[in-house]
């Protein structure tokens, strides 16, 4: 799966993430998902992007119906609607 910035991403429990870009650890060369939570005091956060790109644990969340932990929103803009 593929990542695209500065799209939204929901979280398999329930919150909204902007995906702002994908780093470097400059020692590891691991790549990481910077990303910004979409509520409370907007957050900036980084995340593994293996992590980022991973399936739920369905043996702990066995009533989650999200195949992976991070899922790519298509939401439209309304701005359109307003020309």
């Amino acid at each position: 799966m593929e990542i695209i910035k500065n799209r939204i991403y929901r979280h398999f429990k329930g919150d909204y993430y902007l995906v702002v870009d994908i780093a470097t650890h400059s020692e590891t060369n691991e790549k990481y998902v910077i990303y910004r939570r979409l509520y409370g005091d907007g957050g900036l956060w980084i995340r593994p992007i293996d992590m980022f790109l991973s399936e739920v644990d369905h043996q702990k969340y066995p009533n989650e119906k999200q195949k992976y932990r991070f899922e790519l929103q298509e939401i439209e803009s309304v701005a359109n609607n307003y020309k």
